[in-house]
């Protein structure tokens, strides 16, 4: 398996059946519990059945027990690795929980994607004749800062928090554009629709979701996975902008790196809006 056990299990979640959901509880609460378990005292403290773990082995595209076990054993020790629960009571314990949680979502989408990737979607979009970021709701954000950061390099890049007009803009983007696409579930139908049009013009398409088997993630030419840990009023819906934004700096960082020419063109950005600052 490519991706950390663990990050397959919080991203895939919000899709899992009650039956799943209820193993990945039990596995998430402590990864290394499980390593030294038999399939059958998993499945007692899941309240399951046996042959439910097999099937839900089988979901994560693993070939049994054995590989899971295998897998959790790898992450077991790092505990930064999973899901720290907030305490309201206890408002110490919840900012640790918070700062663990952030810096595991950031560690684990820094190291998902392979430098061969990275190093495709940095040639992709060093040689954009524009760039689109498109995204909706609570993840547009990320599609502002990252339109700000592309155009601060000197790559002319557009967003709009209006789906109608997003797409006006993908139906006439020119040849050798990037259309980089934001969504959290990667399932987004707006989204989808965009990448359509995109791919009849030819427009490569980057992706940015936590979920590597997403619709989204699937029909992008590039895609890059973010780490999740943090629940939304401890329900079972994981969001956080905070790994796509780390995804989208590190894209920024190592575009600079790259070529020097793009540090001039921040200089001179900076100097046209200083006369904003007090």
């Amino acid at each position: 398996m490519h991706n950390n056990i663990i990050d397959v299990l919080y991203s895939k979640q919000p899709q899992m059946s009650v039956t799943d959901r209820k193993i990945t509880a039990v596995i998430l609460a402590d990864p290394a519990v499980p390593v030294n378990m038999t399939i059958s005292e998993l499945a007692k403290a899941a309240t399951v059945s046996d042959a439910s773990v097999s099937r839900f082995c089988r979901n994560l595209g693993l070939a049994g027990f054995h590989e899971l076990k295998i897998e959790l054993a790898k992450v077991a020790e790092n505990q930064d690795s999973y899901y720290r629960s907030i305490d309201p009571r206890d408002l110490q314990k919840s900012l640790q929980a918070i700062t663990d949680n952030k810096v595991a979502e950031i560690t684990g989408t820094l190291k998902h994607t392979a430098a061969a990737t990275i190093d495709s979607i940095l040639g992709v979009l060093a040689a954009a004749s524009m760039i689109q970021v498109a995204a909706e709701g609570d993840t547009f954000p990320v599609a502002a800062d990252a339109v700000y950061k592309f155009n601060q390099l000197g790559i002319l890049a557009v967003a709009d928090q209006s789906w109608e007009t997003a797409i006006g803009q993908t139906m006439n983007l020119p040849v050798g554009a990037v259309l980089l696409v934001i969504s959290n579930s990667g399932e987004t139908r707006n989204l989808l629709k965009q990448i359509a049009v995109a791919k009849e013009k030819g427009i490569a398409i980057i992706a940015l979701t936590n979920r590597s088997d997403s619709p989204i993630a699937l029909q992008a030419d590039w895609h890059i996975m973010t780490a999740v840990r943090q629940k939304i009023l401890q329900s079972e819906y994981f969001f956080s902008r905070v790994a796509a934004m780390s995804a989208i700096e590190a894209l920024f960082l190592l575009l600079l790196a790259r070529n020097k020419n793009y540090l001039q063109h921040i200089k001179q950005h900076e100097a046209l809006v200083a006369t904003t600052k007090v």
